[in-house]
């Protein structure tokens, strides 16, 4: 929107000076600039940007920044965006709504980069995680980067339960560090398991890789268990789904409870977090399963699990098979033939222990 002058004297003009061209290659749309408030009109207002000339603020950003205006006396300084190093008038056009947006990602991102702790306040939760403001911007604290003390211990991953539990934190303070910052996507990350993990990489120092250590099942989710070390409860790991047994199995909880002691191996260390394994310190029954079935042979196996691509057949409380979609022809016809928790009787058609692996054929109907 171009300003458009009176033909008529305006004392209020006389203090308006064009911008110097020669300026230009200093001046450049994007640059926050410092800018003195000469006199506000009724739809916009003008300011001094001292060697660059006159500034205004005007159409769209003259609403956007009406609070910051409202609260600007004459000679006020205040941090502006150039839209425009010069309108049809000879202007410069400036946006205090985007400077002060701008400056406020570059408060954040200077934290991020320092490293700094900083304490905010909740103020919002969903299933996801926690909402927090830093320099008055949304903050997202995802579920997964809370300190494992906070972490919603639910059972089977219900979204529901771990929304209420969410909300508990509403109105509390925390201690979090800025993890992602990217003002393209609005997005701006917090951590507070940061801070627990840069505490952690000190105590870590003592363990290696391949060791066995002692500890105690402090929370299941629906992805593994976590386990508090018994000689150092300040550090906690995380044993997968897929490392706590060698079996498939739906929830950790077939295996662990909270507060079982167990002994667990080191997988990984990493950025102050701890991988373990329950299952590398039990005997794999895989490494004898062509031993106890052979193929072309028959066996008895119950029906655990269905799938896209077939059905799990339980033959001991160790081992599984898998009897293939392509038998069947579709799903549909599949849980027409099989239910689950019946028995059937089966005929081995291959066994793979390598690949953990027993594929299967239907041989007669349910007994």
């Amino acid at each position: 929107m171009a300003l458009t002058l009176s033909k008529k004297p305006n004392v209020a003009l006389t203090h308006l000076t064009k911008v110097d061209p020669s300026l230009f290659a200093v001046l450049k749309s994007g640059d926050i600039v410092d800018v003195k408030l000469l006199y506000r009109k009724s739809k916009s207002a003008y300011f001094d940007l001292g060697k660059y000339g006159t500034g205004i603020v005007y159409g769209a950003e003259f609403s956007n920044a009406s609070e910051v205006l409202k609260a600007l006396k004459v000679g006020d300084t205040v941090h502006a965006k150039v839209v425009d190093q010069e309108n049809d008038e000879g202007l410069v056009e400036l946006s205090l709504s985007q400077a002060t947006k701008q400056k406020a990602w570059q408060e954040v991102k200077n934290l991020q980069e320092a490293g700094e702790i900083i304490t905010v306040k909740i103020g919002g939760a969903n299933s996801g995680g926690l909402v927090a403001d830093v320099a008055d911007m949304k903050a997202f604290l995802p579920v997964s980067q809370l300190a494992s003390n906070h972490y919603p211990q639910v059972e089977d991953g219900d979204k529901g339960k771990i929304l209420e539990e969410l909300k508990k934190f509403v109105g509390q303070e925390l201690k979090v560090k800025i993890i992602d910052v990217n003002p393209r996507t609005n997005k701006l990350i917090i951590s507070e398991r940061e801070i627990t993990s840069a505490n952690v990489k000190d105590l870590l120092a003592k363990y290696s890789v391949g060791d066995v250590v002692e500890g105690i099942i402090s929370g299941v989710a629906d992805f593994g268990a976590f386990v508090r070390f018994a000689d150092n409860p300040d550090i906690e790991g995380l044993i997968h789904i897929s490392e706590l047994s060698h079996k498939l199995i739906e929830n950790p909880k077939e295996i662990v409870k909270v507060n079982d002691a167990i002994k667990a191996k080191i997988l990984e260390i990493k950025d102050g977090r701890v991988s373990l394994s329950f299952k590398a310190l039990t005997l794999d029954p895989w490494q004898k399963a062509d031993e106890k079935y052979k193929a072309d042979t028959d066996v008895l196996g119950m029906v655990t699990k269905f799938n896209p691509f077939g059905a799990f057949i339980g033959l001991d409380s160790d081992i599984q098979g898998l009897i293939h979609i392509s038998e069947f022809g579709s799903v549909e016809e599949m849980q027409k033939q099989l239910e689950i928790g019946k028995s059937y009787m089966f005929h081995i058609a291959s066994v793979k222990p390598q690949e953990k692996r027993i594929i299967l054929k239907l041989k007669k109907a349910a007994v």
